[in-house]
């Protein structure tokens, strides 16, 4: 499985934040917002990942992550240049992709819950089509919901709908198999002139091969997309790591799959050791 995240959205419920810069590159408490939905995908062991981003960014991300080796990753860099949706990356990342199965994730969510590795790794082995979550949120209206009959299975799913049928939404992480390629490259642009994920979801569910997997309540979920969600996401990170519970490393993930080793974690420590980021990573054993 490969993985795809997608940072070439404008950021304009950022602005001035985003004015000069990607929000990707945004601080969430101690990293930049990338890190954690880059850790996500790591988490659900994935290795070879396309970050497709916005034009005027490519020398900052390389910057930032350059090719993955540092982490025993392959990342490679797309530039989206006209924002035509969400599912639109499936189709810029048609090549990268190739015959594997696809994770996407959004650049601007965050996941937390101490086993999550256990719930994206049995995800992918339990795949057949597409498999989404649904998270319990108060005001559904943003997001794409999804309504469920009386045994769990999946009635309906509609996109920032005005009067919602259900609480759940679905949050920017899904596990497609390579028929969402052919899916994608089908759709219509909504009203809104962009390829919508929510169709891609809505054929696999006529299809009879959407899974929708509730997440329990303690996961810990952030749509960073704008600055009091920004600033909440910061203070629970916060709060946790000095709880003891450090989110979103993506050193340290690296290393507990088996991809890099503890001295190269040290020494990836040493580079930064004024910050308490290296110094946390030199500590690691």
């Amino acid at each position: 499985m490969k993985g795809i995240l997608l940072t070439a959205g404008k950021g304009s419920r950022l602005y001035p934040m985003t004015k000069a810069t990607n929000k990707a590159l945004l601080p969430v408490y101690d990293k930049p917002l990338i890190y954690y939905p880059l850790d996500t995908l790591m988490q659900a062991g994935i290795r070879e990942i396309l970050i497709i981003i916005s034009p005027g960014n490519e020398d900052a991300f390389e910057e930032l992550l350059g090719d993955g080796s540092d982490l025993g990753l392959s990342i490679t860099y797309k530039v989206q240049v006209e924002a035509r949706g969400i599912a639109d990356a499936l189709i810029l990342g048609k090549e990268f992709i190739g015959s594997d199965d696809i994770c996407l994730i959004l650049g601007d969510n965050i996941f937390y819950h101490p086993k999550i590795k256990e719930m994206l790794q049995i995800t992918e082995k339990e795949m057949d089509g597409a498999v989404v979550f649904g998270y319990w949120v108060e005001d559904p209206r943003p997001f794409g919901v999804a309504e469920f009959d009386e045994w769990g299975r999946v009635v309906s799913i509609e996109e920032k709908p005005q009067n919602p049928k259900s609480n759940y939404i679905i949050p920017g992480l899904y596990f497609y198999d390579n028929q969402a390629i052919e899916i994608a490259q089908n759709l219509k642009p909504s009203q809104r002139g962009e390829l919508e994920i929510t169709d891609v979801n809505a054929e696999y569910l006529q299809r009879g091969q959407l899974r929708i997997i509730p997440m329990e309540k303690d996961v810990l979920w952030f749509d960073a997309g704008n600055a009091d969600r920004l600033f909440r996401a910061s203070e629970a990170i916060r709060r946790l790591q000095q709880d003891g519970r450090y989110i979103g490393c993506i050193e340290e993930t690296a290393y507990e799959n088996g991809y890099i080793s503890l001295d190269h974690i040290h020494s990836l420590g040493e580079r930064i050791v004024m910050t308490e980021y290296g110094q946390y990573l030199k500590e690691l054993k």
